[in-house]
């Protein structure tokens, strides 16, 4: 809609500019998003009045948040779309689907994490006709799904021609948008105070009688407005502002007729604003409508239109609770009578569930129904509000309890941990069977688990094993299995695995051998006797262990010396991630590709897959993980952007108790300070790390501990290292293993058989950065005993292996060594993502492959402008000037 030039507001020049600084942004094509934060009252809802006025050649659209509406999914998001949704054919079908069902006009199951792409796509795409301003208000009341998406969107929309807007009332927190830029709307001054009051006061008020409602409103101007008629000559009221400004709400509407105080109660009562739906039950309630929404209106406190808007969102929450609890039950009863069962059953299933005055078993099912519709929606927060809701009203015991158990599990699912572990109080252990029983502890030890500093979540989950022992020896057997598997993810794994080991007991005769098997042989008889048995439970009689414990599959390959293996589980996690759509999935698989990518020496596609999973993460309002980008910064061997890393992890770690995390990060301080030959620093990480006798990178960490052992002097901890580090390759049995090993071996014998043993051994080995170290280990050898020439053969092989992928630490320390025999290191050019962000890396070797910008946008969850937007700066740094010259660079697709 155009509008035309706004007046003045008072006292708010600097918010105005902010405003109007976005408004003229947008209007040159420069998206951007504000979150306007304030108490109620304050005038967020003025300043977003003041900013449709001013957005002249703009086209507005609007949301509300709406307090009675903040568990049904993507309600706010659909408001905001539903103006544009004729340019929902301009999408990518995958797209256009995720939109048709998150609204719930398509059946199926959209992919949640792509419905905020594919909203910033319908609104791009609207935009090209005219800018728009999105503007929405009462933001603290967003269903979790909207905030999520339009969170999404607002850190997305710079290279498109829209604005986002949103209003937040504080206290109430933002969620999602607490990390958009904006600003808080301050109170008044005191002359701009005194302006609004006298401007707005229908009485004369003398000088102390107008001194105590300055004092009172501190400088609200809809205080300064109503509370001189909400009390405003008796003594001072100690209730808070917005208290007293309902109030006053509220005594607008006391004394109209009943038929006027109903119609406003089912106008609260729906925050669709839908005209339709209003009048509908009016009728059904046999309101007369004319003088009813006659007398309604003349409160001021709502507008009857094409949509009903009440003045103010504080007017809408105190006309509800004004209401008698029978007349707001007959209000939501005639609503969902009169909306469409078969258009937005879930709106009418809430409705019906708000009109039950009692339990109610035909509407718990309805419920239970919606819950279901909402999951597939990927509306899990709703699914969990509908069956919380269905519980209550269940009159059968078994019933409610079953549907309370469901509503914990979609809780902790929606990553809200505290709401979860409330319901499972309200849980009556006396009443449940032993099944029922496992399955509430296994919800308690997932709350443990997730919950900082919470050590509980074992002994829930091996408790849960034990109810299932007799009854179920198989599920049995899957909960300690989850408990293991569960730690590894959440990198909590520190003492769960003997935990779960002792709980599982020794093999049964009777049993196929199992991972619980295999593990508890590896602890008691270690690696010679439990490989074999670990290769067969990966294999799988029903699959390989990867395709369905794929954290638990990832570190037995570690564990094996396995990086062939490990790669395989890799392209499958992320091939199976891609095709589910599943983003747990998917986040692993490229968390995992960082990691093998680092050690095999791929920097370009450690540093697209971390940009990938940051994508991903974003997208389903999650913080990116962050132990692949440890394994990055070991091996590229920038020391600034390590430290950085580390301490970025080390708060996390302590944050969230996460061990394996510290054990990552002292194997990549180690791998670090190795490479810069700083070995005292490289000791005490390397000690660090293998102290923890975990599964993961502490057996990864030996190699590490040997090299730095020797250089210190400190044989004894090299030769016990050794021993470790001997008796887990020998075992295992791959040449990647037993080269490291042989390098190792060298380092504290001096034999020189062993360093060119290793050479052989890695030379097929896709670890690159360890062939490499094979090299260097040797011409240090050489070059010490005074064979410079010998020396340089390998020194030059070990620069060219680290230099030639961006190992930049152990290249600096190959190139010192060249220097020592007198020999310069050739400059090498300098690779892509040397230059390139990591954002930047992920795109060009995307584009590289030959996907066009459609395809790169849907896979990094950025708009088609932002990704030519990234390319032609890519170029610019890449002094290159077509997508073409991409493909000829092998430092960008290696």
């Amino acid at each position: 809609m155009d509008v035309g030039t706004p007046p003045a507001l008072t006292g708010r020049r600097s918010e105005v500019r902010r405003l109007e600084e976005l408004i003229g942004a947008t209007r040159a094509a420069r998206g951007g998003a504000l979150v306007l934060r304030g108490e109620a009252g304050i005038g967020k809802t003025a300043l977003l009045d003041h900013a449709r006025r001013a957005a002249t050649g703009l086209r507005v659209i609007d949301a509300e948040g709406a307090e009675f509406e903040s568990e049904l999914p993507f309600a706010a998001l659909h408001q905001l779309c539903a103006p544009v949704m004729a340019h929902l054919d301009d999408l990518p079908a995958r797209h256009r689907e995720a939109l048709r069902t998150a609204f719930g006009l398509a059946q199926g199951e959209p992919d949640p994490f792509r419905v905020g792409l594919a909203a910033l796509e319908l609104l791009a795409s609207a935009a090209r006709d005219r800018p728009l301003l999105c503007v929405v208000d009462d933001a603290q009341w967003l269903d979790v799904a909207s905030s999520r998406a339009l969170a999404f969107l607002a850190r997305r929309v710079a290279a498109e021609p829209v604005a986002l807007l949103f209003a937040v009332r504080l206290p109430v927190a933002g969620g999602e948008l607490d990390e958009l830029p904006g600003f808080v709307v301050d109170g008044l001054g005191d002359a701009d105070a005194r302006s609004v009051l006298a401007a707005g006061s229908y009485v004369m008020l003398d000088d102390q009688v107008r001194d105590r409602l300055l004092a009172e409103a501190r400088g609200n101007p809809l205080a300064l407005r109503e509370l001189p008629r909400a009390g405003g000559f008796a003594p001072p009221d100690a209730s808070s502002v917005p208290s007293r400004i309902e109030r006053s709400f509220r005594a607008r509407s006391a004394g109209l007729p009943a038929d006027a105080q109903l119609l406003l109660t089912v106008a609260s009562a729906d925050p669709t604003g839908d005209a339709a739906l209003l009048w509908a039950a009016a009728q059904r309630l046999a309101i007369d409508v004319p003088p009813a929404s006659t007398a309604a209106a003349a409160t001021g406190l709502v507008e009857f239109g094409t949509r009903i808007r009440f003045c103010h969102p504080l007017a809408r929450s105190a006309v509800y609770r004004a209401a008698g609890a029978e007349q707001r039950r007959a209000a939501h009863r005639a609503l969902a009578e009169v909306v469409e069962p078969a258009m937005d059953p879930d709106r009418r299933a809430w409705h019906r569930a708000q009109a039950c005055a009692g339990p109610d078993d035909e509407v718990a099912a309805e419920l239970e129904r919606s819950a279901s519709r909402a999951r597939s929606r990927g509306g899990v927060a709703a699914a969990a509000a509908f069956l919380e809701r269905a519980a209550a009203l269940s009159l059968d015991p078994a019933e409610r309890v079953e549907r309370t158990l469901e509503a914990a599990r979609a809780t902790l699912e929606a990553g809200a941990t505290d709401t979860a572990a409330e319901l499972l109080t309200t849980v009556d252990d006396a009443v449940l069977d032993d099944t029922r029983h496992a399955t509430a502890d296994l919800l308690r030890g997932q709350v443990a688990f997730v919950r900082r500093h919470d050590g509980d979540g074992p002994s829930f989950v091996l408790r849960a094993a034990r109810r299932l022992a007799d009854l179920d020896p198989a599920r049995a057997r899957d909960c300690l299995v989850d408990a293991l598997e569960m730690a590894l993810v959440v990198g909590r794994a520190g003492g769960v695995l003997d935990r779960v080991l002792d709980a599982a007991g020794p093999a049964h005769p009777t049993r196929p051998p199992d991972v619980l098997d295999a593990l508890t042989l590896l602890t008691t008889d270690g690696h010679r006797a439990a490989v074999p048995l670990l290769r067969t439970v990966l294999d799988g009689d029903d699959g390989p262990l990867w395709t369905h414990r794929p954290a638990l599959a990832s570190v037995l390959a570690v564990e094996l010396w396995d990086p062939d293996l490990h790669g395989e589980i890799v392209e499958w996690l992320v091939k199976s991630g891609r095709q589910s759509g599943s983003p747990l999935v998917l986040r692993l698989g490229l968390a995992l590709t960082t990691s093998h990518s680092a050690l095999t020496g791929d920097i370009g596609q450690a540093m697209a897959a971390i940009a990938e999973e940051a994508a991903i993460a974003d997208a389903v309002g999650l913080p990116p993980v962050l132990y692949p980008r440890l394994y990055l910064a070991a091996m590229r061997g920038r020391r600034g952007e390590a430290d950085e890393v580390f301490r970025s992890a080390a708060a996390e770690a302590e944050a969230d108790g996460g061990e394996q995390l510290v054990v990552t990060a002292d194997w990549a301080a180690a791998v670090l300070n190795n490479g810069s030959a700083d070995y005292p620093a490289a000791l005490a990480a390397a000690r660090r790390a293998v102290a923890h006798d975990d599964l993961g990178p502490a057996a990864f960490s030996l190699p590490e501990l040997v090299e730095a052992a020797v250089r210190c002097g400190e044989d004894d901890t090299a030769a016990a290292a050794l021993e470790a580090l001997t008796e887990r390759t020998e075992a295992a049995s791959t040449g990647t293993g037993l080269g490291i090993a042989a390098y190792a071996r060298g380092l504290v014998t001096g034999v020189e058989g062993h360093y060119r043993e290793a050479i052989e051994l890695l030379a097929d080995s896709p670890l690159l950065p360890y062939r490499g170290r094979a090299h260097l280990l040797y011409g240090e050898r050489l070059r010490r005993e005074g064979r410079r020439r010998d020396s340089r053969e390998q020194l030059r092989t070990a620069h060219d292996l680290f230099s030639g992928t961006g190992i930049e630490a152990f290249a600096r320390r190959s190139a010192d060594e060249l220097r020592a025999t007198g020999e310069r290191a050739r400059k090498r050019s300098g690779h892509g993502f040397d230059q390139l962000t990591m954002q930047e890396m992920s795109i060009a070797r995307l584009v590289a492959t030959g996907a066009t910008s459609n395809e790169v946008a849907g896979r990094l969850f950025l708009s088609r402008r932002t990704i030519d937007a990234h390319l032609r700066n890519i170029f610019r740094k890449l002094d290159i000037t077509s997508r073409r010259q991409l493909r000829d660079r092998p430092d960008i697709l290696s």
